[in-house]
């Protein structure tokens, strides 16, 4: 496949994780360190992407929560309400020259309702590069 061709959805991934609106912050901070992620999107119960809690967010939070040990902040409290996400079927070579401009190392994918579809990190992105560099050289 040329580098044109290639879409987000051949390299996300299809049954991403997220975590649901009200999860109590503490909760969510297991579920990063668990599946040794930076950052996760918040949904609602249709499935639709509200919200994106990053470790810098809850790093944030638990300073001032643990320290006055009062409140027990939810990861609506301390989400990202405007989140930076990608469509399937958006060309892998415009995601990648997004993410060389923007922070975010994970892009929720999401479809025209805005549910959430697929997950899109670096990573990912950087692996597919690397893999159509290689063909050139081949090819």
């Amino acid at each position: 496949m040329t580098a044109e061709a290639e879409k987000v959805k051949d390299v996300m991934a299809k049954h991403p994780s997220a975590l649901r609106a009200g999860t109590d912050l503490t909760e969510a901070v297991d579920l990063l360190l668990k599946l040794k992620v930076t950052g996760l999107p918040i949904v609602d119960g249709n499935e639709r992407v509200v919200g994106f809690l990053s470790e810098q967010d809850c790093l944030r939070s638990l300073i001032v929560s643990s320290y006055h040990c009062e409140g027990s902040p939810t990861v609506d409290d301390v989400m990202h309400a405007d989140v930076l996400s990608v469509r399937p079927d958006d060309a892998l070579m415009d995601v990648a020259e997004m993410m060389v401009k923007q922070k975010p190392k994970i892009y929720p994918v999401v479809d025209e309702s805005g549910r959430l579809v697929g997950m899109l990190t670096r990573g990912q992105v950087l692996g597919a590069l690397k893999d159509m560099r290689r063909a050139c050289d081949l090819g």
